[in-house]
């Protein structure tokens, strides 16, 4: 396994030099992935770790690793004292957009942090699920600008038509960061 894994980084290194930018570009990107799930053992030690930058740093070298065994991290941090811990997890799992933590990330709209709660919003926008409309709709009502906006965005972003009347509602909002939110999400959904 260890040989087949050097080989491999080895011909990647390879096409690095590849007269074609795109396939450098992406022989770049998979040696960044190979060489982050060679390194999960030191990363989830740095997770664990003191150092709160040590910690962020290692949350988002979990988004490049493509395996299960990331989860479990991911879903740990949620419970964090740290609110902006919770917010880079949630952050993760929103790239991630893996079904099985969809209910994690829902939890979190009801975070004591509203930047928390904003990154959970921004988060379920990368969720294709019809059930998430309402979610989101329900914040609307919410005092906080870029909570609501966020809101309007991951409606905008998962482009379910059930959506439309609610954001039609935001139109009259007296806040106009939010009424832009709404029109922007409005031109994204599905006919």
């Amino acid at each position: 396994m260890l040989l087949m894994l050097a080989e491999r980084k080895e011909k990647l290194k390879t096409a690095l030099r590849d007269a074609d930018p795109g396939v450098r570009v992406a022989a770049a990107e998979a040696l960044d992935r190979l060489e982050a799930t060679q390194e999960m053992g030191q990363i989830l030690a740095a997770l664990k770790g003191e150092s709160r930058g040590d910690r962020v740093k290692a949350l988002y070298a979990l988004e490049r690793i493509n395996r299960q065994e990331v989860y479990p991290p991911l879903l740990a941090t949620l419970n964090d004292p740290d609110p902006d811990l919770r917010g880079v997890a949630l952050q993760v799992l929103g790239k991630k957009a893996n079904p099985k933590t969809l209910g994690n990330v829902v939890r979190h709209l009801k975070d004591p942090h509203p930047a928390v709660r904003v990154h959970a919003v921004d988060a379920l926008g990368n969720f294709f699920e019809p059930k998430l409309v309402p979610y989101l709709v329900a914040l609307f009502t919410e005092g906080d600008d870029a909570l609501v906006s966020s809101a309007a965005q991951s409606l905008g972003r998962l482009g379910f038509v059930e959506a439309e009347a609610p954001l039609l509602g935001l139109l009259q909002d007296s806040r106009a960061g939010v009424r832009r939110a709404a029109v922007e999400a409005l031109g994204r959904l599905g006919g």
